[in-house]
């Protein structure tokens, strides 16, 4: 079975990974954390939560699926203080119910720039 990559969007500069791949139905996404099409990374944890949502649709989009394919996300936070912004912002981006399996959410103490607020990876099921 062979493996299908999907590259980072043109322009961005990102580590040695493919921002999703897809084996047989399954799409593996990378974390995506909130950067923008210019490589920015906005001070507020809203917009980054925007930015992050933009480039999960983008990667779902590009291998045939849509929010509603997704099986499991995984969500990581630099901010205990943002958990419960992040769930409501998650209910309208992620839903309607039913949700996607999701660990609650993984505060970590950084992430690799440490304006980093939030990065989402997940499994999506790709059919066809």
């Amino acid at each position: 079975m062979s493996i299908q990559h999907f590259p980072p969007p043109p322009g961005v500069k990102a580590p040695p990974l493919s921002f999703g791949a897809r084996v047989g139905d399954l799409l593996f996404i990378s974390g995506i954390p909130g950067f923008d099409a210019n490589r920015g990374l906005p001070d507020s944890f809203e917009a980054q939560f925007a930015n992050v949502v933009t480039n999960f649709k983008r990667v779902l989009g590009e291998a045939g699926a849509t929010m509603r394919d997704l099986v499991k996300v995984n969500v990581l936070l630099t901010r205990a203080s943002d958990v419960a912004t992040m769930n409501v912002l998650y209910a309208g981006a992620f839903g309607p119910a039913p949700y996607p399996a999701r660990t609650t959410c993984v505060v970590v103490v950084a992430l690799p720039d440490p304006k980093m607020l939030i990065e989402i990876e997940g499994v999506a099921e790709v059919k066809g």
